[in-house]
């Protein structure tokens, strides 16, 4: 398919003259400037539901800056804001295959190479954004140096450059540079929604609710830090008798002002000033109750619990519930996250660069809820013993294994040596009749025999121990005669180029030279697929205790 035919997710064509040059940057002399406004300085609730009303009805410039102001002035709230979203942006990313053919595995490293960059975590971080203010926007700066198209950059945008549609209050809208708006270019942004709750976008970010927190906290602060100005000094009452001049009036006044500060004061000797203490027992640690109840609803609104931000030693409920909480909040963030990653940036890096696809690669932030390597490994490994398949590259999805290199060396498991049978030892057995536990007897070896000679005892073992195994016997016993029973069309293709090899040879200096190629040359599968199988069932019958049938 030409590229030229390239649609996004909402069937828009693609341009990709636009898609090469920087999207929705600041400006010196359009509407896009970097100098706010600082709208939290001197906020008032009128003010306060004056911003939040003009927000929706579209104009969000004075929440954005409220929002952004908060994040600096608020502490617990940058704090506990800072945390949810650093929980996120650490996560580990993995990326599953679409499916398992060459074409999808090969989609899907394209996304793994490009995942593995340290810039990443930041950027995840600034896209984030959205969880205070509801909504972030974020440029790809594609890079087609290599002759790919590679998302070279991931620029946070201010949201202050950019409203929804006056019609449906959704659709995101870039402030041009004289003023107008125009749709999001295809394929050149991320455009990430936190909803806190349903309904508009722009009412659903948590800086909505923590900016009653901060206002009112704000009112708190500034009157504690007025009572602590004064707290512990006398009241200073300034007395004068009637008919005093207003200029000997204004003097007292400043003379009682300055007592606290100056500890001296010069007045009419007709006036006096009287000082009386204080009452400040009770109630002045209500500044301090207050905001700590406000900061604690802020991390409930944030984090969704206080044990981890403001917790009570011996508390009740402040242990393991509490975290069980934040990793909720943590999962539905990270899906969230993802899910936006996927529409926006990583189904465009596939169109691009392949073409568009009927099934695409899937980024995942966090561990999978359903794929734990210690209890599904085991459970994997059974079931491919049973005959199940899996797919290889679905397995190092889940472990977040990238495919190997052409090149690389390989892990693989160690052997495990099947001998059934031992050969004789004669240096054990040197007269020939010592018998081995199972009661058969040895075959001593003549070393002045010739080569061919040394594979009768083999023969004869095997034959010695299917005999051996009379009816009568428990089950595992008849099963292994039953295995037996055929050993010799096994074995016969193995032993015969052996033996054809050292019956041409007349020293044994020969034969280990020659012996070497014989072996190379046979197959041997037949035979490891006898022992496998007969291993597996042998297996299954000690595991589940069931008998097996006589006659296999």
């Amino acid at each position: 398919m030409a590229r030229t035919s390239l649609v996004d997710h909402l069937g828009r064509p693609i341009d990709f003259g636009a898609l090469k040059k920087p999207q929705g940057g600041p400006t010196l002399t359009g509407i896009r400037s970097v100098i706010g406004g600082h709208p939290a300085d001197g906020l008032t609730p009128q003010r306060l539901t004056r911003i939040l009303r003009q927000a929706d009805q579209g104009d969000g410039e004075a929440y954005y800056e409220l929002a952004e102001q908060m994040e600096e002035k608020y502490l617990h709230y940058n704090a506990v804001l800072g945390v949810r979203k650093r929980a996120v942006s650490q996560l580990e990313i993995s990326v599953d295959a679409a499916l398992d053919d060459a074409a999808s595995v090969r989609h899907a490293d394209f996304v793994r190479d490009w995942v593995d960059r340290d810039e990443l975590e930041s950027e995840l971080f600034h896209i984030l954004d959205a969880v205070g203010k509801a909504t972030s926007f974020t440029a790809i700066g594609w890079d087609t140096s290599e002759g790919q198209w590679m998302p070279s950059s991931l620029e946070w945008r201010d949201p202050r450059w950019f409203t929804t549609d006056l019609v449906d209050g959704r659709t995101p809208m870039l402030r041009a540079e004289d003023g107008t708006l125009e749709r999001l270019a295809p394929f050149a942004w991320i455009h990430h929604e936190h909803q806190a709750k349903s309904g508009l976008p722009i009412r659903s970010g948590l800086a909505r609710p923590a900016a009653w927190a901060y206002l009112f906290q704000a009112f708190a602060i500034k009157d504690w830090v007025a009572l602590a100005e004064v707290f512990g000094l006398p009241l200073r009452v300034g007395r004068y008798d009637n008919g005093e001049t207003a200029e000997n009036i204004r003097l007292l006044a400043h003379a009682v002002a300055g007592i606290a500060s100056d500890a001296s004061a010069v007045f009419p000797k007709s006036m006096d000033v009287e000082f009386i203490k204080g009452d400040t027992s009770g109630g002045t640690d209500l500044f301090e109750r207050l905001c700590e109840y406000l900061d604690k609803q802020v991390s409930k609104a944030v984090l969704g619990q206080t044990a981890t931000t403001d917790s009570v030693v011996g508390g009740l409920g402040s242990g393991k519930e509490h975290g069980d909480v934040r990793e909720d909040i943590q999962r539905a963030d990270a899906k969230l996250l993802a899910a936006t990653l996927n529409r926006d940036l990583i189904r465009p890096m596939i169109d691009l660069n392949f073409g568009p696809q009927k099934k695409y690669p899937r980024l995942r932030i966090g561990k999978s809820e359903a794929w734990d390597p210690a209890v599904m490994m085991p459970a994997l490994k059974t079931f491919v013993e049973l005959g199940g398949k899996v797919g290889a590259s679905v397995i190092r999805d889940k472990l977040s294994i990238p495919d190997p290199g052409a090149d690389e060396e390989l892990l693989v498991a160690p052997q495990q040596p099947v001998s059934p049978l031992a050969l004789p030892n004669p240096a054990n057995d040197p007269q020939g009749g010592q018998k081995p536990p199972g009661g058969s007897p040895t075959v001593a070896r003549d070393p002045s025999a010739p080569p061919a000679a040394l594979l009768k005892p083999l023969k004869e073992a095997l034959a010695a121990a299917a005999l051996s195994l009379a009816p009568g016997r428990d089950a595992i016993e008849v099963f292994t005669a039953d295995e037996l029973s055929g050993w010799e069309a096994v074995i016969d293709p193995i032993i015969a180029p052996i033996e054809a090899t050292l019956a041409a040879c007349s020293t044994l200096e020969e034969a280990r030279d020659k012996l070497a190629s014989a072996i190379a040359g046979i197959d041997a599968a037949a035979l490891a697929q006898l022992l496998a199988r007969a291993g597996f069932a042998a297996r299954l019958v000690g595991q589940s205790g069931l008998p097996l049938a006589e006659g296999g």
